[in-house]
């Protein structure tokens, strides 16, 4: 059996910080894979596995609770496997597999455990590229929305409250719409990252609902799905999830209808909308309605002139984010690699801005991942291939210092340690 890329170039991992973590996290290995009785393990694993116990805790963990599934890296090319764990994740929550909530729940985290630690070795020992990498865990946090809240709804149609067309697949023609803001949106998750999420129904799509009571139906709905996404069991959680980029949070629902929200980008939209709203686009739950009001949007979001007041306003945020953060000077000991000066934000800022400029025009530059939309901006002539150049591949290195630090505990930081 040949082994996996993962496991094909040791030389290129990274040496323990801590030589006494890395002998404590092989002791412990050992141990449980000698439990799992699967004989002795491979001198490969354990050559990656002492570099992952040596720097990251979380990690450590991961492997720990997955003995058996570490045998399953070695010899499955990393693509095919996290197929085959979304796959049994959609399986094990299935209804042939007792389709409980608890089973779910454990269903989703198990995969999220398991897909963690696979892209976590396909990024550190380089069988990944940045964009598979932020790919695959965009893929993930699909699949947990869209697992989730198919048991859901599925819940509801049983119990009288929903009818749906296809109780195979109760998301479709559901009514119900998750939107995918930010870097789920963009397919560009972090590691650690929050999922930013607008739910949005249409009661016009929704039949055998208590039109009554809908609103509320359709929030505790959206409460019960960050539940079971957010809260944290003995298998860990999915992934948090916050949802005040719907419109107006402070005064809306969690779940606002589609008349709602289309009124209120019509009439109330900000500069800063536009902006987030180029990576809008539906994630599960009903996905033509999803797409329907993406549609509706464009011309809030790409207007034929823009002027460059509204230019002036979104860079504005992005002033306040720096003072906010102190972000006016780099000093690498705990520097902000997201917010800071010279950060991944910056970077996001300066397309979506030119985006906003020439889009309303160019349909080509209507894109959602940061580095397509800098290429397109450069193919359209708008910016110079030298700085593309420059801006990709320092989105990709400062993306790739961000993750390290927070596979180090699945900490939610993008600050470069103090020491």
């Amino acid at each position: 059996m040949s082994p996996s890329p993962i496991f094909s170039a040791p030389e290129k991992l990274p040496r323990p910080a801590s030589p006494d973590a890395a002998a404590k996290g092989l002791e412990s290995w050992r141990d449980a894979f000698d439990g799992a009785d699967q004989g002795r393990p491979s001198s490969d694993v354990e050559a990656v596995l002492e570099s992952v116990f040596g720097n990251s805790p979380h990690l450590t963990r991961c492997v720990l609770a997955e003995p058996e599934f570490v045998q399953r890296l070695y010899g499955v090319a990393p693509d095919a496997l996290l197929r085959e764990i979304i796959t049994e994740s959609r399986q094990n929550a299935g209804a042939d597999a007792g389709g409980t909530p608890g089973a779910v729940m454990t269903a989703v985290r198990v995969m999220k455990r398991r897909a963690a630690l696979l892209i976590a070795l396909a990024d550190i020992t380089g069988a990944w590229s940045l964009n598979e990498v932020v790919g695959a865990i965009t893929e993930v946090a699909e699949a947990g929305i869209q697992i989730s809240l198919a048991h859901l709804l599925g819940e509801m149609a049983s119990a009288g409250k929903l009818e749906v067309p296809d109780p195979g697949d109760p998301e479709q023609g559901s009514g119900y719409v998750v939107l995918g803001m930010g870097k789920l949106g963009g397919g560009e998750l972090n590691y650690s990252s929050d999922i930013d999420i607008i739910v949005l129904y249409d009661p016009d799509r929704m039949k055998g609902v208590d039109r009554d009571r809908l609103g509320q139906q359709m929030v505790r709905l959206t409460r019960e799905l960050a539940r079971f996404l957010e809260e944290r069991t003995a298998d860990g959680y999915v992934f948090r999830t916050d949802l005040r980029l719907r419109p107006d949070p402070g005064a809306t629902p969690l779940a606002v209808s589609v008349l709602a929200a289309e009124t209120y980008y019509e009439s109330m939209g900000q500069n800063w909308e536009r902006a987030a709203m180029i990576k809008a686009r539906p994630v599960a739950g009903d996905i033509a309605a999803g797409d329907d009001f993406i549609r509706f949007l464009r011309p809030f979001i790409w207007r034929k002139s823009l002027d460059f007041a509204a230019i002036q306003d979104i860079h504005s945020i992005k002033r306040q984010i720096a003072a906010h953060k102190g972000g006016d000077r780099i000093d690498i000991p705990g520097h902000n690699i997201k917010l800071g000066r010279g950060g991944i934000r910056e970077i996001e800022f300066f397309a979506q801005t030119q985006q906003l400029i020439w889009g309303g025009r160019d349909p080509s530059l209507r894109t959602r991942p940061t580095c397509e939309s800098l290429s397109a901006l450069a193919a359209a002539g708008h910016v110079g291939a030298d700085v593309v150049q420059e801006l990709t591949e320092s989105y990709d290195y400062l993306r790739r210092v961000e993750h390290r630090i927070q596979r180090t505990d699945d900490q939610q930081t993008h600050s470069v340690p103090d020491d």
